[in-house]
């Protein structure tokens, strides 16, 4: 296809040259696999490391309007104001983090549906206290940076999509970075810092949307396509698409804004009551906040479980999902192989008479019933570090 009308990443031109297939994601060209095929290069991440472009999605820092003059807030003083003005937006604990750590929390309307899902860090620079590291999904940063922008008086929002952002993913990451970036290695799960990445001052988090152990790292525009080369002369790490970003996400049971979860659904309806941070739920100081709370006491009506298809058909986002005497209870919203679970799965949202593991449900795979089972996620084990 034609990507001469879509935005490209400092890695683009790398990319091609490297046999990405390019397609239109969220108005970028992007690749959705490279020569070896989205199987092998599934496989490849389970087993030694990939390396992923994410250059399309929304990295930005919001710091305080007085930062850096001298009679500002430091330290902790500095992290609770500006985690005060953007706890406004989100259900996340941010005042609670300390110096270096992330929180994966959600973006809310007034009725407590999702309007992204974000990572927010606390940075570990005594020197940057009072800022915050958010990085937001590709397809609604637009409106997130607009809101976030527009909500938190008193804060400056700084894009920084026009940098790098790649992820390194897999259980030989740690190991093969040591060679690149001897002071990430010790890093556990879910915390960041600035640190060298071959010899490129970068902006490093342990975390990822594969379940396995890695790193996204924020690399200079100008630096992006020499690091990365660098790591892809590395004959265990290999470029990958997002066709494998999409399978391993499934396999570790991981949401996919716009598809598992959307603005009409809560957290709570999306089995993500544990983002709604224990500290926030006596206040219920977050857009549908009450609503929120009363879900997590009373229950819903619809919730997002996972399944495992008992034959070889794949379920389809759309197809539906009904009880074995054909009665329509939900529908798929994500599916395909699981290709290391060695199986069809999926994920939707089914009444929740019928959320209980092990309920025997049908989906309907054009028109014709394939058995499934409600399955516990994530679907193969996550394996992050976490020290």
């Amino acid at each position: 296809m034609s990507t001469t009308h879509l935005k490209s990443t400092p890695l683009t031109n790398l990319n091609q040259s490297q046999g990405g297939k390019m397609v239109d994601f969220a108005g970028y060209a992007m690749p959705i696999q490279f020569e070896s095929g989205i199987i092998p290069e599934h496989h490849h991440v389970r087993e030694k490391c990939g390396l992923f472009d994410v250059s399309h999605m929304g990295p930005a820092f919001l710091k305080l309007d007085e930062m850096g003059q001298e009679s500002a807030l430091t330290g902790d003083a500095a992290h609770a104001k500006i985690s005060g003005i953007f706890e406004q937006l989100v259900c996340g604990d941010i005042s609670g983090l300390s110096p270096g750590e992330m929180r994966y929390t959600l973006l809310l309307n007034e009725e407590g549906g999702i309007l992204d899902d974000l990572m927010v860090t606390r940075p570990s620079d005594p020197a940057e206290q009072g800022m915050l590291y958010i990085v937001v999904n590709a397809g609604c940063k637009e409106a997130d940076f607009t809101l976030i922008a527009e909500a938190c008086q008193g804060a400056t929002l700084e894009r920084a999509d026009d940098n790098a952002l790649v992820a390194l993913q897999g259980p030989q990451t740690r190991k093969l970075m040591a060679k690149y970036a001897p002071d990430i290695t010790d890093m556990v799960f879910m915390t960041a810092k600035r640190a060298q990445v071959c010899g490129v001052d970068c902006l490093v988090s342990c975390s990822g949307y594969t379940g396995e152990d890695g790193y996204e790292i924020l690399i200079p525009a100008e630096h992006a396509e020499s690091v990365a080369k660098q790591l892809l002369e590395d004959k265990d790490i290999a470029p990958i698409g997002l066709g494998a970003r999409d399978s391993l996400r499934l396999e570790a049971g991981l949401c996919l804004y716009g598809h598992d979860m959307d603005s009409s659904k809560t957290p709570i309806e999306a089995s993500l009551t544990w983002a709604v941070s224990k500290v926030r739920r006596d206040e219920a100081d977050f857009p549908g906040g009450e609503k929120i709370i009363s879900q997590i006491e009373n229950g819903t009506e619809m919730k997002r479980i996972g399944l495992n298809l008992l034959d070889k058909a794949p379920a389809r986002e759309g197809s539906e999902i009904a009880t074995k005497d054909g009665q329509i209870v939900g529908i798929i919203t994500s599916g395909g192989h699981g290709h290391t679970a060695g199986k069809p799965v999926a994920m939707g949202y089914v009444n929740r008479a019928y959320t209980q593991i092990g309920t025997e449900l049908d989906v309907l795979v054009r028109n014709k019933p394939r058995a499934a089972v409600v399955a516990r996620m994530p679907f193969v084990k996550q394996n992050y570090f976490r020290g």
